[in-house]
């Protein structure tokens, strides 16, 4: 089985173009004043106590906080005089509310909720999704009961999928099964199952893809496959072939390892297999004409929180990417 290897000899660090708008952003700056044992997300949460180590990791994950100019990893140990610069958004008030969002639920218990998210759906508020996003629709359907880990406009969130990738979430109602889950997707112990559809004819018919990814240093609103980056692992398998007369595709089932930021979508792009409707990382054309990419979180299997039951759920194909796999099999059939 081909395993696609990460080579740092083609990425060249680049400086990352600092904002130049003003009022939007605010800056603080720290100077170690001796050489420290604890790590920087560590030391930065101690020193700046109105930033919460989780805002830290996300900060640090999204290249916004550099020492001496440049980028490090959250267990980097910070030295005498390195100088920290960390940027932080102006936070906006955002009210949550609770809103009537159909929502496909595809188990609920006492102490989670997992559902089938559509595409097109925010996981959580943010800075231009104020509402209308699946927290707001969680919230309609669990009242008061989610869990509060994740913070007022996170309740219950234990992991993402992106705006425009549908499929299974899971969700916590309390605490301890938001800890619980939340050590079970960090041990790697939740396994993940996506189908994705991709530009062109993916030769192998199994492999694997191991290249580090971080925040892009060209477009901040990207990931990209860095030597800076994170561990990311995805293994594919082909589930079928099309070729038509203008292109040719590839229908893939993917496993990933980690759970990092756009991490299939960066990795098939990285190795030349973009995913369809993928608008960020393909510079193809939107044959399909979907709104979003062709990519959905079809089956979780994990230990229930609480009974330690194995769980194995699936969520259906949304019916455009079903659309689209009837009309290339139409195609190949012909």
């Amino acid at each position: 089985m081909r395993e696609f290897i990460f080579k740092n000899d083609n990425i060249v660090p680049e400086k990352i173009d600092k904002p130049n708008k003003k009022g939007e952003k605010m800056k603080k700056t720290l100077i170690v004043e001796k050489n420290e044992t604890m790590r920087l997300d560590a030391y930065i949460s101690s020193n700046l106590p109105e930033i919460s180590r989780m805002a830290v990791k996300r900060l640090l994950e999204e290249g916004k906080i550099l020492v001496n100019g440049k980028i490090q990893k959250a267990s980097y140990k910070p030295s005498l005089n390195d100088k920290i610069e960390i940027e932080i958004e102006k936070p906006k008030e955002i009210e949550l509310k609770a809103q009537d969002i159909p929502i496909e639920i595809i188990y609920e218990d006492k102490d989670i909720i997992v559902v089938n998210k559509p595409k097109g759906l925010v996981v959580h508020p943010a800075n231009g999704n104020p509402d209308g996003t699946l927290v707001n629709a969680i919230m309609a359907i669990c009242k008061d009961s989610l869990s509060g880990i994740g913070g007022e406009i996170r309740p219950g969130i234990v992991h993402r999928l992106d705006k425009d990738t549908s499929g299974l979430l899971i969700v916590a109602k309390d605490d301890i099964a938001h800890i619980k889950m939340s050590e079970q997707i960090k041990n790697r112990e939740v396994k993940k199952t996506y189908i994705a559809l991709v530009r062109g004819l993916v030769p192998e018919n199994e492999a694997t893809i191991k290249m580090p990814i971080g925040r892009s240093t060209k477009d901040r609103k990207k990931m990209a496959v860095t030597k800076n980056g994170k561990e990311a692992i995805t293994h594919f398998k082909v589930l079928g072939r099309y070729t038509t007369k203008n292109a040719s595709y590839t229908l893939l089932e993917i496993k990933i390892d980690t759970g990092r930021t756009h991490q299939i979508r960066v990795h098939m792009a990285e190795i030349g297999y973009p995913v369809i409707g993928d608008s960020v990382y393909s510079n193809g054309k939107n044959e399909f004409k979907v709104e979003g990419q062709c990519l959905h979180a079809q089956k979780l299997e994990f230990k229930h929180p609480t009974t330690e039951k194995e769980m194995k759920l699936e969520a259906p194909l949304p019916e455009y990417f079903k659309r689209i796999l009837k009309e290339l099999e139409n195609i190949n059939n012909n």
